[in-house]
């Protein structure tokens, strides 16, 4: 009996790891397959309530090839474009009609009011994908055979293709950052030869995994994912799955040192950490569950891909991670020794004298803290979230970003990207009557039909018109955005005409409205489901209200960093609308798994030594584990900034500084001293609150 009992032992963990290699050898390729089901169409996430969502339905009818239009742009050096040049640019484009992926006839150039620009239109097809580059590199071929002038592409089409270009790298440049950042910092701080392998090995088969799921349930249309979800899915993946494995190898290394037996070891090991390691991902998988009540889309798409992902990083860390271990035992930390809890709790190490810190002036060292904290947070709200201008979107010079300023400096700023009105037929000329005669537009037509002349004979659809107006200033711009709220003030006051207004600049508008909405909304969510599950884990009242004010103050410092960071260091004039939203969601919850590692591990002392000597041998015990943890996932996040996008770089440096932050300071003085100052009364109402001794 005792010989079966002990081949099972053996048996079992080598079943997992196995099976585990199984799933990283027929799932993992489809990390690197899902591009193929996702879309960089930013028409695809926006709100879904929205007055431009539903006008840009209503757009469709009149756009009866759907296709995507490539704005052309000749410019001379000197003097004024001649008749000679811009009939040639009608002839060049001209013959392009019907070809490749042109979907039909361009548009004729016309001169700008300087005479020193033409412009045209090309509409592509819209379902080019990989083939789009070597199109519009065939439109720029034919554009650049006039004479005297230089040719820039700017539109949808463009903008499309740089965005698609820039998410390039994401497949394997950003995986391959991230993971070898994780690894040398493992080398580093461990100094054990296959501790880190074995940690990178977890994170990989995780993320293999996630991937197939979410390439499966994508491909059926259940899950929606773009460049900017695939890039955070890998990234989370990868960074909460090392956190996790930290902490479980960290507690098998106690176990280990303290027993012969290494399956027993591990059997303890994920018995003491199952609780911090489950409620941590219980509280990113809600947190992030929660997004799915935004009303934009791609928040309610990051949610569940999100939840994949660290549903699959615990899998990971609770089944493959000790299988391995149980198969290496000490082995896996060499040439390291493992060393018994004690040891680490009363050593004379770096912990130790934090620990120390804490415990001589308590009251001093939270309430500085505090202070510190709260002066950075008083700069949060300079952070502008009101999105940011075209040249900004790319963190390098985009060719459409410089199209599109080329295209402003000639034409009418919001050329290009016109606001959409659609309109009740009847009321077609009082409409674009209305729309001119508003302040900051341009100009205002209805579209007509086919070669015919829009406000003789306008193209009507289903009893509906489509009138574009053209705006005074650039279609990213604050102004623009007022004009638009002016725009559809005025025409909600005319009489039958049921105006949508679309268009760039009122998604733009729609978008960041929605955003702050959205913020108001699910932040308080949010902290209400950390909040349960701190109240869950650590049985008491007060110390999880503490908790939540802590992490909430440490996002509010990280804020008012960025905030000068992004405007003085990196140039930023703001940030996209959501950015603060998936800040505050990863930090929040990502930083509040800290103070689980810590809570947790404390009160297991409490119960043992008292809640004095509890908190000090939970920071002692947990300090190196939780500072590597951190220093991991922020350079993990940190790995973002190789996708050029400024959206991802402003995520990347608020989650990275954030944690950081959350790791050296709050978790480090801010929480153990407060947990000190108020003493056994924190854990009221469990029976803790009662003593200040061991608890039997």
């Amino acid at each position: 009996m005792a010989s079966a009992s002990r081949w099972a032992r053996r048996l079992v963990p080598l079943a997992l790891l196995l099976v585990w290699l199984g799933i990283g050898g027929t799932l993992g390729p489809y990390a690197g397959k899902l591009g193929e089901v996702s879309t960089n169409d930013r028409a695809s996430f926006l709100p879904q309530s929205a007055e431009s969502t539903r006008a840009l339905e209503a757009q469709k009818a009149f756009n009866q090839s759907q296709a995507v239009p490539a704005i052309v742009v000749w410019t001379v050096a000197d003097g004024r474009v001649t008749p000679q040049q811009q009939a040639d640019a009608t002839r060049r484009l001209a013959a392009l009609g019907g070809t490749g992926g042109v979907a039909g006839a361009p548009s004729p150039a016309f001169p700008s009011q300087d005479g020193e620009a033409l412009q045209a239109v090309v509409p592509l097809k819209p379902d080019l994908g990989d083939e789009l580059p070597a199109v519009l590199r065939d439109v720029r071929e034919a554009a650049e055979r006039v004479p005297g002038t230089a040719v820039q592409l700017a539109g949808p089409a463009a903008s499309q293709a740089d965005l698609s270009g820039a998410f390039a790298g994401i497949d394997g440049l950003l995986v391959g950052v991230a993971l070898g950042a994780v690894l040398l910092i493992l080398l580093l701080v461990y100094r054990s030869v296959l501790l880190p392998f074995v940690i990178i090995t977890s994170a990989v088969l995780a993320l293999g995994l996630a991937c197939a799921v979410v390439y499966a349930l994508a491909d059926q249309g259940v899950v929606r994912i773009d460049g900017q979800v695939q890039g955070i899915l890998s990234i989370l993946v990868i960074g909460a799955a090392t956190d996790y494995a930290l902490l479980l190898a960290a507690r098998f290394r106690e176990e280990v040192a303290a027993r012969p037996d290494r399956t027993r070891a591990a059997q303890a090991a994920v018995r003491r950490s199952l609780g911090a390691i489950t409620a941590s991902a219980a509280t990113v998988v809600l947190a992030l569950l929660a997004l799915l009540i935004s009303d934009l889309t791609n928040n309610r798409a990051l949610g569940p891909v999100g939840a994949i992902g660290i549903v699959c990083a615990v899998l990971s860390t609770l089944t493959f991670l000790p299988a391995i271990l149980v198969l290496l035992g000490r082995a896996a930390y060499w040439p390291a020794r493992p060393r018994r809890a004690d040891s680490a709790a009363e050593g004379h190490g770096i912990w130790t004298r934090v620990a120390s810190l804490v415990d001589r002036s308590p009251r001093r060292v939270w309430v500085c803290t505090a202070v510190v904290l709260t002066a950075l947070a008083a700069f949060s709200p300079t952070l502008s979230s009101k999105g940011v201008p075209l040249d900004e979107i790319f963190v390098n010079d985009a060719p459409s970003v410089a199209a599109q300023e080329a295209l402003g400096r000639h034409f009418p700023a919001g050329s290009g990207n016109p606001a959409v009105i659609i309109a009740d037929a009847g009321q077609a000329a009082r409409v674009t009557a209305v729309a001119e005669d508003t302040d900051g537009v341009a100009s205002a037509e209805a579209v007509g039909r086919p070669g015919r002349p829009g406000a003789g004979d306008p193209l009507v659809v289903d009893g509906r018109v489509r009138v574009d107006a053209t705006l005074e200033d650039a279609a990213d711009s604050d102004a623009a955005k007022q004009t638009i709220h002016r725009l559809r003030d005025r025409l909600d006051t005319l009489s039958g005409a049921d105006a949508l207004v679309g268009g760039y600049t009122a998604q733009q508008y729609d978008t960041q409205e929605t955003a702050a909405h959205d913020r108001t909304l699910i932040v308080p969510v949010v902290l209400a489901i950390i909040l349960l599950i701190l109240v869950l884990l650590l049985r008491s009242v007060l110390l999880p209200i503490l908790l939540v004010a802590t992490v909430a103050l440490n996002f509010l410092a990280t804020l008012g960093v960025s905030a000068l960071v992004f405007r003085h260091a990196f140039g930023f004039s703001g940030t996209d609308a959501s950015v603060p939203l998936y800040g505050f969601v990863f930090l929040v919850a990502l930083g509040v798994d800290y103070n689980i590692f810590l809570m947790s591990r404390v009160r297991e002392e409490t119960i043992a030594h008292g809640a004095r000597k509890g908190v000090l041998r939970g920071l002692t015990t947990t300090g190196g584990v939780i500072t590597s943890a951190g220093v991991v996932l922020a350079a993990t996040f940190a790995a973002l900034i190789v996708i050029p996008l400024a959206f991802l770089a402003q995520i990347a440096f608020i989650v990275a500084f954030g944690v950081l932050l959350d790791t050296l300071v709050v978790r480090s003085l801010l929480v153990p001293a407060l947990a000190i100052d108020i003493g056994p009364r924190g854990w009221w109402p469990s029976s803790l609150s009662r003593a200040d001794g061991p608890q039997g």
